[in-house]
């Protein structure tokens, strides 16, 4: 074989390796950026990793404070006494009724207010990436070059469309042949424009990006399940369609699945409000749609059972301050525990 067709072959399978990594890149960038979603199929609740196999991640607790990502890795960097300034500089706007103490009302307001700021700032962070000609909009051509390395539907692969056929993995990102990926990212971004314009503006990519925290799209997020799950048409899920491709599963069920169907036997039941053993479409979407409500009240009680030391339900400035760890983090707390070990932090 002559050594310019060997060294031709080389740069051939060279490029296309290239090729085949930059493709796989991309897609893996929008696997990250999209929803995340539960095995089940549900959205995750934006507590999904407080408790983590019974460790507590106090970072959740101090983004619920801060309501942003950023400023809470800002505030792991600081000084303890400039943690406590900084925190006690926000405690006034949290005192709704200026009596220089903080109850549970007025914490859990705080709280579902950081959770809008939240998702303000990650659909922010992800439209400065998709938004590639910074023009406030967002096309869909802008966005399948972000998301699937592809300027139209028809270039877009088997594998980022879901046509696999692959099962038990998160829901949204790999679906049967029928029903790919790109085609249910198109219903959903024609269900966001709500002005149908074609592209999406800052409020709309919100809406997009993080569909089960605006009621706008809750429907359309329930009429997809139902489609990908509901086998017999009537509107309802029973429980072996709830379960999915893994309840269908043939072979022998180990202990771990056995578990894992009580378990979600249970889920099921406790979902099942009105006791007729199926999912109605409002019973759907309290299975599907994390309840923000409920995830702040939790916090409130979590944050008041560390910080409320006298036990009078109503959180003092200075009970605040004195946990400003637990609220907002700081560098002794969070930096100095990683750094020297838990005796280290014990010492301090």
């Amino acid at each position: 074989m002559a050594p310019q067709y060997i060294l031709s072959l080389i740069l051939l399978l060279t490029y296309s390796m290239v090729q085949h990594c930059a493709s796989a890149a991309v897609h893996s960038h929008a696997v990250e950026q999209n929803q995340e979603r539960e095995s089940d199929g549900s959205y995750k609740s934006r507590d999904h990793d407080h408790y983590n196999e019974g460790e507590h991640n106090s970072e959740f607790d101090h983004e619920a404070i801060l309501g942003s990502v950023k400023e809470a890795e800002e505030f792991d960097k600081l000084k303890p006494e400039e943690s406590r300034r900084r925190l006690a500089q926000l405690l006034p706007l949290m005192d709704l009724n200026r009596d220089q103490t903080i109850d549970k009302a007025e914490l859990k307001a705080w709280i579902l207010n950081s959770f809008v700021k939240l998702s303000k700032e990650e659909a922010t962070e992800r439209m400065s990436e998709v938004d590639t000609n910074k023009d406030g909009l967002v096309t869909w051509k802008e966005y399948m070059q972000d998301a699937f390395g592809a300027d139209d539907e028809d270039e877009v692969g088997p594998d980022d469309t879901g046509e696999t056929g692959m099962v038990d993995i998160d829901s949204r990102l790999q679906k049967s042949h029928d029903k790919p990926l790109v085609r249910e990212e198109k219903i959903m971004w024609d269900v966001a424009d709500t002005d149908g314009d074609g592209t999406l503006n800052f409020e709309e990519f919100k809406m997009f990006s993080n569909p089960e925290e605006h009621p706008i799209m809750h429907p359309f997020l329930v009429n997809q399940t139902l489609k990908d799950k509901d086998e017999d048409g009537d509107g309802y899920l029973e429980f072996h369609e709830y379960l999915g491709a893994r309840g269908r599963d043939p072979q022998p069920r180990t202990g771990e699945d056995k578990a894992w169907l009580v378990s979600e036997k249970e889920k099921f039941d406790d979902l099942d409000s009105d006791g007729d053993g199926r999912l109605d479409e409002k019973e759907i979407m309290r299975w599907m749609i994390p309840d923000n409500e409920e995830i702040a009240g939790e916090e409130v009680d979590h944050l008041f059972s560390t910080a409320d030391d006298d036990r009078n339900d109503v959180l003092s400035f200075e009970e605040i301050l004195d946990h400003h760890d637990v609220f907002v983090g700081s560098e002794v707390t969070d930096y100095g525990s990683d750094l020297y070990g838990e005796h280290f932090a014990d010492e301090l």
